[in-house]
């Protein structure tokens, strides 16, 4: 996540995901992984990342009454049965990926004001951070990230200033940002999360291992440094 200080521009990666979707946490932490992989090459591929919004329940109530099977059952019209094996086994992988998920503790909820939460802090230069904080807190703390009140709390922890945060929340100052992410997702054909764009013209879809980003990235980058030691020679 540095930013190139040479004359080479870092590449683009632009993530459309959800903090409810549990492949994108998963899918987050591989590409840290990927990242952490190439940053010891000679010629490091520096990357500048951006989080996108994408809402896969935007019909879901802030308080939702009863557990993920619950949801996932009820809602989605899935077996019991059916939920219960899936979630062991998302469960499983975030384990391999590092991540502890805590379906017993999660409170389902609309995610639409964890995204402005996100927009708002991307402003203060604080989004990673932010992300990090509110899947941390979905899927491994259990604890609520649709209402204001509870977003604050969670923002203040990162950084962000409380009554500039709630301010934002409440004026629904970035929902229209959230939206156009929305669109953009839309015009990109995105029907799933998470969904990463390398340097507006590769797609990866779904959370794929470590290995796989630093394949990309390292070709990228070697494309790059290809190209400009072209332009430099003529």
């Amino acid at each position: 996540m540095r930013l190139d200080e040479s004359v080479t521009e870092p590449i683009s990666i632009d993530i459309w995901s959800d903090i409810a979707c549990p492949w994108c946490y998963i899918g987050k932490r591989n590409l840290e992984k990927g990242l952490d992989a190439v940053a010891g090459d000679d010629d490091a591929p520096q990357v500048n990342i951006t989080f996108h919004s994408f809402e896969l329940s935007p019909d879901t109530p802030v308080d939702f009454h009863g557990d993920e099977v619950d949801f996932l059952a009820g809602h989605k019209g899935m077996p019991r049965a059916q939920v219960e094996q899936m979630l062991s086994h998302v469960t499983g992988v975030a384990a391999e990926a590092g991540l502890e998920y805590r379906f017993d503790l999660l409170q389902h909820t609309n995610t639409v004001k964890a995204h402005e939460l996100l927009h708002h802090a991307k402003a203060n230069d604080l989004q990673h951070e932010m992300e990090e904080r509110l899947m941390s807190a979905y899927f491994t703390e259990g604890k609520h990230v649709g209402r204001i009140d509870d977003l604050v709390d969670l923002a203040v922890e990162v950084g962000l200033d409380a009554d500039e945060t709630r301010q934002a929340l409440e004026s629904s100052v970035h929902l229209s940002a959230v939206r156009q992410d929305q669109a953009q997702a839309r015009a990109y054909g995105i029907q799933g999360v998470p969904f990463f764009v390398i340097d507006g013209q590769y797609g990866i879809s779904g959370a794929q291992p470590p290995a796989a980003f630093e394949n990309v990235l390292r070709d990228l980058w070697s494309k790059r440094g290809e190209s400009e030691r072209e332009s430099a020679a003529v």
